[in-house]
């Protein structure tokens, strides 16, 4: 009885020390949250006026342009799955890879070949280990990416964008990445990227056709030209949105770690309770089985007694 004493007490400490651990990254996530949440935000400005911008240009003008034109037969599109350096978080870095795949199948289906690029350690070690190629890679900045980082990665799409089918280009482009809206509300969506697909309702909250008052394009000249006003703004435009979406999935893989870290710590609170009376239960038996056998010698000492 003594061992399973010890074998409990064991089990207590080690519960102890892990949930000390998860504790402690349960609070530095909490911490992150609110900072992560607030640069999403504050990008989200910049991301919806350059999309009004890129919006007036692609609609008021006649250009066809590459990054806006639909072109004639898609072969080949590439994937930029957005996912996290670090683990602890749940079901977040299973969830947006399941979409992925959800995505890369159905463009298979469609006959297009897929190229795949991925943001994150976790999306990177996921195709790695099923020997599946990677066009390109970047890791190390899921938790606080920087406009510099989705410069880089906007630099590589467009020039495998302008690449033609036999230098290895391609003709779409999608991203797909864990939106956040709340702490509870973190859904991972895919969306086109390029061919761009401007979107005219999408506008601040309380203003379009929800709001009783439809968004109105304002007229303009284009100086010197809308395909040169075009071929500026749209590069920027393309940067905004891999930010918007690296912050956005920053967010939403810190409250998917507080959520994790959380529900670790209150299970390890549960299996120390169970540790606990299964301890006292083994200390109960024990000292039931010591009374007993007290009780039994002096039976036998006074039976022994008895017969002399």
């Amino acid at each position: 009885m003594g061992a399973q004493q010890r074998v409990y007490k064991a089990k207590i400490n080690s519960t102890s020390s892990l949930r000390k651990i998860f504790k402690a990254m349960e609070l530095i996530a909490a911490s992150r949250i609110q900072k992560a949440v607030a640069r999403a935000q504050a990008a989200s400005p910049y991301a919806r006026e350059i999309t009004r911008a890129v919006s007036v240009v692609a609609t008021q003008s006649n250009v066809e342009h590459t990054l806006t034109t639909e072109p004639e037969s898609i072969d080949r599109a590439a994937v930029v799955v957005i996912g996290p350096d670090r683990g602890f978080a749940g079901a977040y870095a299973a969830n947006v890879i399941r979409e992925a795949e959800e995505l890369i199948t159905h463009l298979r289906e469609a006959g297009k070949d897929v190229a795949l690029y991925t943001v994150g350690r976790k999306a990177e070690t996921y195709y790695t280990f099923r020997d599946r190629a990677i066009a390109k890679s970047w890791t190390g900045f899921s938790e606080a990416p920087s406009g510099a980082d989705a410069r880089t990665i906007g630099e590589e799409l467009l020039e495998a964008f302008e690449k033609s089918f036999d230098a290895g280009g391609v003709d779409e482009i999608y991203l797909v990445s864990t939106v956040y809206r709340s702490a509870v509300d973190r859904q991972p969506e895919y969306r086109r990227l390029i061919p761009l697909e401007v979107v005219e309702e999408e506008s601040a909250p309380g203003t379009g056709a929800a709001g009783g008052d439809d968004q109105v394009f304002p007229l303009y000249d284009f100086e010197p030209s809308a395909e040169q006003v075009l071929d500026a703004l749209l590069p920027r435009y393309i940067d905004a949105r891999i930010q918007a979406a690296l912050l956005s999935a920053a967010a939403a893989e810190q409250a998917a770690r507080q959520q994790a870290m959380k529900t670790a710590t209150d299970n390890a609170d549960d299996l120390i309770k169970t540790y606990t009376r299964m301890a006292n239960t083994a200390r109960q038996a024990e000292i039931t089985q010591e009374i007993s056998e007290i009780v039994g010698g002096v039976d036998a000492l006074a039976a022994s007694g008895a017969s002399d």
